[in-house]
């Protein structure tokens, strides 16, 4: 690989500096940097972070590559700004045995846009009746740390105690999707004012934060780690809050969708906006908000989602659930969040990639944007101004709640190790 010099770039949002690339390393950072030979990138201002870790992501294959695979979706991640990403374990098969993860983790390898870390499965098949191979994902090439039913909740608390015992051994995490299943039979949306002037069936925040009073507790107990996926509510913002409190080793993250939009949406039967969990509500909205700035809300998340157009274009109650959201990630956080004065540009390296790439393990990423750390770098034109159009997508699916939607800020450069995976906003 050539040096690579990007020239005036505000290192997360601070001062305005030179950075060296040399090969897969960050040579040098400073003022007036040149380097005979070197390419030029001229930042003329634009942020620079240190490349985005998505801790939740569906790739969708092995089994519906019609929505999405590991290619297209590590496509979309560095379009976003990713350099890695946690694959979960809902596919077709489940990722719930050593053969399975070592396959994404392949096509993760193959793909070369960004890291695929496979998540595997806490059960076999994803049936919370049987504990899947977590040893032997964990030993194989994959590596796997992460563990998750994603999709469906560990409702059983047994189960659950089990896992969270045997990934204690090996330091892993369990990654809980929290939704107590008997309390959401039935369920399109979030449960309230507007689920029951619609009539549709209701999704009450208890069912989410039941499972995370539970789950804290049994991690208190055997003293291992648990993460909560895709937080929703401002109850479960208090009980995570209450955990940590009590110095219980808990994590959590929360989606872009779920800092920005609120079931009122869900007035227009638009299945776009039909989500797991539900759309919540503007105080469930700006409770998450202030529980990321203030840390309670460990990292972003996004839950990219991706789905085929039939699956969407139907009546709300047959649609699936889910939104795609790695290519519009970082530009709901900056809205939300960085142009609200709630989170600096540090801050939100900090939640969308020195955090997640530690709760994870994700090697070689989310490290400081300083000499000799890998260059796993993403450029930010913060000034940017547009639509959001699907049609320019580099996923598969374009199942976005922001078609139309005016939202801040573009990634115009993403590299991986020192390689660009993206120049001015294209895909090379």
């Amino acid at each position: 690989m050539s040096k690579i010099l990007i020239r005036g770039a505000k290192v997360l949002g601070g001062e305005t500096q030179d950075v060296l690339i040399d090969g897969e390393t960050i040579e040098a950072v400073g003022a007036g940097l040149s380097a005979d030979g070197a390419e030029t990138v001229e930042a003329d201002g634009k942020v620079l972070l240190p490349g985005l870790v998505d801790l939740h992501t569906h790739l969708r294959e092995p089994g519906r590559e019609d929505s999405e695979t590991v290619l297209t979706g590590t496509r979309a991640a560095a379009s976003g700004g990713y350099t890695a990403v946690f694959a979960m374990a809902n596919t077709f098969p489940v990722a719930d045995t050593a053969g399975v993860v070592e396959q994404v983790y392949r096509l993760g390898k193959e793909s070369g846009y960004c890291d695929v870390q496979p998540i595997g499965a806490v059960t076999v098949g994803l049936e919370g009746k049987k504990l899947a191979e977590l040893g032997a994902m964990h030993e194989s090439a994959a590596g796997v740390t992460v563990f998750s039913d994603d999709g469906k909740c560990v409702d059983d608390a047994v189960i659950m105690r089990r896992a969270l015992e045997y990934v204690k051994a090996f330091g892993g995490v369990v990654a809980q999707h929290a939704q107590e299943p008997r309390l959401t039979e039935g369920a399109q949306m979030n449960e309230g004012v507007v689920s029951a002037e619609l009539g549709l069936g209701g999704w009450p925040a208890v069912a989410e934060e039941s499972i995370i009073a539970r789950d804290v507790l049994l991690a208190e107990h055997v003293g291992s780690r648990v993460h909560i996926c895709h937080l929703s509510t401002a109850g479960s913002v208090e009980i995570v809050r209450w955990a940590k409190s009590r110095g219980i080793d808990v994590t959590a993250e929360v989606t872009p969708h779920h800092l920005l939009l609120t079931d009122e949406l869900v007035r227009s039967y638009n299945p776009v906006y039909k989500v797991n969990p539900p759309l919540r509500t503007e105080r469930d909205v700006m409770a998450l908000r202030e529980a990321l700035a203030d840390g309670t809300i460990d990292i972003v998340a996004t839950d990219h989602a991706p789905h085929p157009h039939e699956d969407k274009d139907c009546e709300w109650a047959a649609a699936a659930m889910g939104m795609v959201g790695l290519e519009t990630a970082l530009s709901v956080v900056q809205q939300t969040m960085v142009e609200t004065g709630l989170l600096t540009w540090e801050a939100v390296a900090d939640r969308m990639s020195f955090k997640p790439a530690a709760i994870g393990g994700a090697a070689g990423h989310g490290r400081p944007v300083s000499a000799g750390e890998p260059a796993n770098l993403v450029l930010v034109d913060a000034d940017y101004r547009g639509a959001v159009d699907p049609a320019g997508f580099a996923s598969r699916s374009r199942n976005t709640p922001y078609e139309g939607r005016e939202l801040p800020g573009r990634v115009t450069h993403t590299w991986l190790r020192g390689r660009a995976t993206l120049v001015d906003g294209k895909l090379t």
